[in-house]
């Protein structure tokens, strides 16, 4: 008999200074760039008029762009937490058929070996919980789950030389239909190549969404203001709503 392993993680940008200098560096480098190429429209043929238009709108448009520096490289930042090169998981969600809904993380999320800790923790746990015997039978389920949570949750394995646990390795290197070994209920409704949130996919479904006041957008900065607690609770919101998705999915 098959079984179900929901899972779902929550990711935050890169914890590494040398990181964020250089997305800083980067930018730096552009905005020069792109003031140096700032210059008066083509029509204007008297250096006078060049040379005021310069030093008036030329200035401004040189100031508005140094006055969208900061939050141009909290943006870029910000995307590292969607790439598993650099981004780091703080959450664990995950369930096994209708059991308990368990979100593995540390509240010690900023010291530099707690991402490696959820993972080893998560590993061992999958370990107790599924028998070996019962490894080919499980089945991973999550929204984006094969797009995005397995492939990310493989690279940071990597990334702190974990061995991830044999289940996850065997989803994450399934095809889409192989549904006895990942089922994404964001592929099974939207087809191959095509998205829908889990929000609207449970409006759809009449299911109560698990969104509040934390969205996978503030996860981070819900972290990073110490509410760890609160992403974990978020993320087993998810896993409740994903779990009910793939009944309706799948007529259980």
């Amino acid at each position: 008999m098959q079984r179900h392993l929901y899972l779902d993680i929550e990711t935050i940008p890169a914890q590494r200074p040398d990181v964020l200098a250089e997305i800083r560096e980067g930018l730096q480098t552009q905005l020069a760039a792109d003031i140096d190429a700032i210059c008066a429209p083509g029509n204007y043929k008297d250096p006078e008029k060049i040379t005021a238009w310069m030093s008036c709108e030329g200035q401004a448009k040189a100031q508005a762009l140094r006055n969208t520096f900061d939050a141009d490289v909290d943006a870029a930042y910000r995307k590292t937490g969607l790439d598993g090169a650099f981004g780091q998981i703080c959450v664990i969600g995950w369930a096994l058929e209708d059991g308990d809904v368990r979100a593995q993380h540390c509240l010690e999320w900023a010291r530099p070996e707690a991402e490696k800790a959820v993972l080893v923790e998560f590993a061992a746990t999958l370990t107790e919980f599924i028998p070996r015997s019962e490894e080919l039978s499980t089945t991973v389920i999550g929204h984006n789950v094969a797009g995005f949570d397995l492939r990310y949750l493989m690279q940071r394995h990597i990334v702190n030389g974990v061995k991830p646990h044999g289940i996850i390795g065997r989803a994450s290197q399934a095809k889409p239909w192989e549904l006895d070994r990942v089922f994404d209920t964001m592929v099974q409704w939207a087809g191959i190549g095509r998205t829908i949130s889990l929000e609207k996919l449970c409006k759809a479904l009449s299911i109560k969404s698990p969104k509040g006041d934390i969205t996978g957008a503030t996860v981070w900065d819900a972290v990073r203001d110490g509410r760890i607690a609160d992403v974990a609770a978020y993320c087993a919101g998810d896993i409740r709503a994903t779990r009910e998705v793939h009944k309706r999915l799948t007529f259980a």
